[in-house]
């Protein structure tokens, strides 16, 4: 299944399990990705499960190269559940619960992104 055209259509494929859908069969991440999408700012974004882990894009597919992959992101494996600066430069913090985490994730996000959507 090609990527999702749009952020919207991407949590309902995420968040519905539909297959063929990227990150569809890892059992941890429907908690997490419902915690992420209940935040205003995360749901605005692009949700990319990968390896293990739900990153946040600022844009929708066709990606230039490289990906601006640039937010903080939640390792879903948990718990606990631990949330890294991009590139796994910093480890931000670690919570017990998905909300926690995706809280994490939205004070960490730059104050520019995710708001008016």
């Amino acid at each position: 299944m090609p990527e999702a055209p749009d952020a919207a259509t991407a949590w309902r494929r995420l968040l519905e399990r539909t297959p063929g859908t990227r990150g569809a069969l890892y059992d941890s991440l429907p908690a997490v990705a419902e915690a992420a999408h209940a935040e205003p700012r995360l749901r605005g974004l692009y949700p990319f499960p990968a390896h293990g882990t739900l990153r946040f894009l600022r844009s929708a597919p066709p990606w230039r190269e490289p990906v601006q992959d640039d937010l903080p992101f939640i390792l879903f494996g948990g718990p606990p559940y631990k949330v890294y600066s991009p590139g796994y430069a910093d480890l931000l913090g670690e919570s017990a619960t998905p909300g926690e985490a995706a809280a994490l994730v939205v004070r960490h996000l730059p104050p520019e992104v995710g708001k008016g959507r």
